[in-house]
């Protein structure tokens, strides 16, 4: 690419985006007043097309702002011009939409899916877009194994990508599931909802398969009676696990109170953990506690 560079008015109406994505409205929204506001902070930038004896240009970096400008009213907009082929807009476009601070999974999908489908391999595509090569192999990983309900969970915010990844490369192993939902939770990746949505979608994925006719968004094979009372059945036991692993809990809880209570008749010890500033509890042991003495 060129390295010849220089900022010029650019109309609107003569600029054609390669890349087009859609964009959070209420960023969009901030971003309008913030212009109206303070004017704009960066131009965008464009390589030059000739179009019958007229010249137009392609854009590379910057839909929002043009967008904001057109929503604003205005006609044209600074623009940095820069010579570039039509394969080097395309890519330098999409590495700008995953360059910013925190772009969306289903963006990041989408970009390295395009790359792939022009022939760039993982540790292009890893260069051209600063991610790690092991982060990429996973992505691709996820492609290529048609994941459709994981992809259009991603895709939808109902579950991380880097789930999603450990999910397609655990398998079918029930105690590595296990472990990745328990690791997403405490890092705090899979909580409440997002949790059961994740659990639901390995068991869906289990019995329907990996991919679906997305037009209809239907199954592509029915759900046989006999697949319906195994997943019946593996519904049960896991209810049964819960609370076998619930009584557990409790049973260790009671111990716990109730050792705790003992230590703390001694008047002792009692001083010590109020010298090491120990001397509270969190409301619900001290509750228990409080009972274990009664």
């Amino acid at each position: 690419m060129n390295e010849e560079r220089s900022i010029r008015e650019i109309p609107l109406d003569r600029i054609e985006i390669l890349n087009p994505r859609e964009r959070n409205q209420k960023v969009f929204q901030e971003m309008v007043a913030s212009i109206l506001a303070l004017g704009l902070k960066k131009p965008i930038t464009v390589t030059p097309r000739s179009e019958g004896g007229e010249e137009r240009y392609v854009l590379v970096c910057g839909q929002g702002r043009v967008e904001a400008f057109q929503v604003l009213g205005q006609k044209t907009i600074p623009a940095l011009v820069v010579d570039a082929s039509d394969e080097d807009a395309f890519v330098m476009s999409l590495v700008e939409n995953i360059a910013r601070r925190n772009p969306r999974p289903g963006e990041l999908l989408q970009t390295i899916r395009q790359l792939e489908q022009r022939g760039y391999d993982l540790p292009t595509i890893a260069r051209k877009t600063a991610l790690e090569q092991t982060w990429v192999r996973g992505i691709l990983q996820l492609l290529a194994k048609g994941e459709d309900w994981l992809i259009t969970a991603v895709e939808a915010g109902r579950i991380p990508l880097a789930t999603a990844i450990a999910i397609v490369k655990a398998g079918d192993d029930d105690a590595r599931l296990q472990e990745i939902f328990q690791g997403a939770y405490e890092s705090g990746a899979l909580r409440g909802k997002k949790l059961l949505t994740a659990r639901r979608l390995v068991e869906k994925r289990r019995h329907l398969g990996k991919t679906y006719e997305r037009r209809g968004g239907a199954p592509s094979r029915k759900l046989s009676s006999t697949a319906l009372v195994r997943a019946y059945n593996q519904e049960v036991e896991r209810q049964k696990l819960v609370i076998r692993k619930a009584d557990l809990v409790q049973h260790r809880l009671a111990f716990v109170a109730a050792a705790l209570s003992n230590m703390l008749s001694d008047e002792n010890f009692v001083n010590l953990l109020r010298a090491e500033g120990l001397d509270t509890l969190p409301r619900q042991l001290d509750e228990r506690i409080r009972g274990a003495g009664s």
